[in-house]
């Protein structure tokens, strides 16, 4: 089937990998697997969709293999991480490297199948891909680092061109201050929160009509809303 969605499976438990691929399979994707980070870092992982990851894995780690691809690599393709591991500072770790959903063992395969699916389809619906994030006329590319709207240049400061990339990436999904100043700013310390509005009010005027599609809640952040 040439729509056919391809997700790739990392995961040291044998038994888990078959289950899941069954499953999968079932609901129409295409499966592969690899039991370890190392074996799936050799595979062209920009041919995938969609990566499950554990985390706990013998050799490398799934978050360093996940750091590995969006670091080394540059891959934007979605990350769910599965891990037995469910503390705050693990599910931190797992966005701050790049992942964009993280399911605790156990879990039930209905659960990994919903998520799977709606992160499929906010891609789908942005149409991310590879280096490029296209809503409506709004283009960015994560490669050249320039964004667009119908064509015609707009000049965001790096900021603001991160915080626009975050907020397209998690359409919907509301994203707290503190984890904008961790995944944006990451380790410089002189930064506040209210570092985050004052970009962001600049980036609302920069981007003309989207501007008002970045909503921000109290007690929850912001968001980019479709």
């Amino acid at each position: 089937m040439e729509n056919e969605q391809k997700i790739l499976i990392v995961d040291d438990e044998k038994d888990l990998c078959e289950i899941l691929q069954f499953n999968l399979e079932s609901e129409g994707f295409s499966i592969e697997i690899a039991n370890s980070g190392e074996d799936a870092l050799k595979k062209p992982l920009e041919e995938f969709d969609l990566i499950l990851l554990d985390v706990m894995m013998g050799g490398i780690s799934g978050f360093k293999t996940a750091n590995v691809i969006r670091k080394e690599r540059n891959l934007e393709v979605p990350i769910i991480f599965l891990t037995a591991k469910g503390e705050e500072n693990d599910v931190l770790t797992g966005f701050n490297v790049g992942g964009d959903d993280y399911i605790p063992k156990p879990f039930s395969i209905k659960e990994v199948v919903a998520r799977i699916k709606a992160i499929l389809k906010r891609g789908t619906s942005n149409q991310n891909t590879g280096n490029q994030i296209l809503y409506d006329d709004l283009k960015i590319d994560l490669k050249k680092k320039t964004t667009s709207i119908d064509g015609v240049n707009v000049n965001l400061t790096r900021k603001e061109f991160e915080i626009l990339s975050l907020l397209l990436k998690n359409r919907d999904q509301y994203i707290n201050r503190e984890e904008i100043l961790k995944r944006i700013w990451q380790d410089d310390v002189i930064v506040t929160e209210r570092n985050v509005d004052v970009n962001i009010a600049r980036l609302r005027k920069k981007i003309g009509d989207y501007g008002s599609k970045i909503k921000g809640k109290s007690g929850y952040g912001y968001c980019f809303r479709s």
